[in-house]
């Protein structure tokens, strides 16, 4: 059963620091270097990822002046495909050309208040939260297209220092916390 995300607990990115799948420790902070940032939970096994994974990626290449970071929090010895070689995979395959993090002990998805995979947070130049929630209204295997609006939207709405009040609750499958960190 998926799960639903519709609460924010954070209302600024909060200060991180988490290696990428190439063991390098980069800071949340001096990726999105006062950009606008897309900060989103995600793995390699979802349905709910796999299904928007292409137009993720099409849409961060359309939106190259706003800061992308994914964050793979799930327990991968439980879910070994989402350890670091499957997230290289998955990268390659959904042509996603910024930085796949990994939080391995799962404080950051804790910090984040996050939930489910994919579970995406906008975050204005300031660092102030702009939209927590789903990418668009699509859902796999419906007839709905895969458009990014609710993502697209927020964004927007930072660039113009506005609210955004519209999008969805997160919707997919729940962080595979291990028993530390859950």
């Amino acid at each position: 059963m998926p799960i639903q995300s519709d609460h924010t607990d954070i209302a600024r990115a909060p200060a991180i620091s988490l290696p990428d799948l190439g063991g390098v420790t980069r800071s949340l902070a001096k990726l999105t270097d006062g950009a606008i940032s897309v900060v989103f939970f995600s793995c390699n096994h979802c349905p709910y990822v796999l299904w928007i994974e292409q137009e993720v990626g099409r849409l961060a290449r359309e939106l190259s002046a706003v800061s992308w970071i994914a964050i793979c929090s799930n327990d991968t010895q439980a879910y070994p495909e989402d350890d670091v070689d499957g997230l290289l995979e998955q990268r390659v395959r959904a042509q996603w050309n910024f930085p796949y993090l990994i939080d391995s002990d799962q404080i950051v998805a804790q910090q984040f208040g996050a939930v489910c995979t994919p579970d995406f947070f906008v975050f204005a130049p300031d660092s102030t939260l702009i939209y927590r929630g789903a990418f668009d209204s699509s859902r796999p295997n419906s007839d709905t297209a895969i458009t990014g609006e609710y993502l697209r939207a927020a964004v927007e709405c930072a660039a113009k220092g506005t609210t955004f009040t519209g999008g969805a609750p997160s919707l997919g499958c729940g962080i595979k916390w291990s028993e530390l960190g859950g």
